[in-house]
């Protein structure tokens, strides 16, 4: 379990903390594209709301759509993930892996993740096994090989069946358009 970095402060500025000095406008932009909009309007004082110290006063899923809402605003060329979506309920899961999706676009990301279904997207997989690499390929090679370590350990997790969600990437219908998949 991974824990967010929050501080006792308002949640504007725990955003803004990725770019001080950012206009409300921008802030509520990024919160949006996060899905942390919907639950920062309810919140008491909105984006004025105090978290209390590490977000103690939001749930692990506000906390984590928080934190990827500074990190849009911040728009690194390279994102490190450590179990992003570790410690949340299916619900909220959800709405963090969309906004995950979106963070991720266009940009290099090394995600460590024991919840495959954070990763089922990615260019690259590589699985680890007892610290050493054991096999490594994209999401559907790696299910279609023979006494796949990632295949048995995605056979084990209960993934979002809606269709919707299903949707190949903007990369993905790129490549198969011009043969590389």
């Amino acid at each position: 379990d991974q824990d967010t970095i929050l501080f006792d402060a308002s949640v504007a500025d725990n955003i803004a903390y990725a770019a001080p000095g950012t206009d409300p406008a921008r802030i509520e932009a990024v919160a949006r594209v996060a899905h942390a909009h919907e639950f920062i309007v309810d919140l008491p004082n909105g984006y004025d709301t105090m978290i209390g110290e590490r977000g103690q006063r939001l749930s692990g899923g506000q906390r984590q759509r928080l934190t990827i809402a500074r990190a849009l605003l911040k728009n690194p060329p390279i994102l490190i993930l450590d179990e992003a979506t570790s410690a949340l309920d299916a619900e909220s899961e959800l709405l963090v892996q969309d906004a995950l999706e979106k963070l991720l676009l266009n940009r290099t990301a090394f995600v460590v993740a024991h919840r495959l279904s954070t990763i089922r997207r990615a260019d690259a997989i590589i699985v680890l096994q007892g610290g050493r690499v054991v096999e490594s390929g994209r999401h559907a090679e790696l299910l279609a090989r023979q006494d796949s370590v990632y295949a048995k350990l995605y056979a084990t997790q209960v993934f979002d069946t809606n269709p919707a969600r299903q949707v190949e990437t903007p990369a993905e219908i790129a490549r198969a358009a011009d043969g590389t998949s």
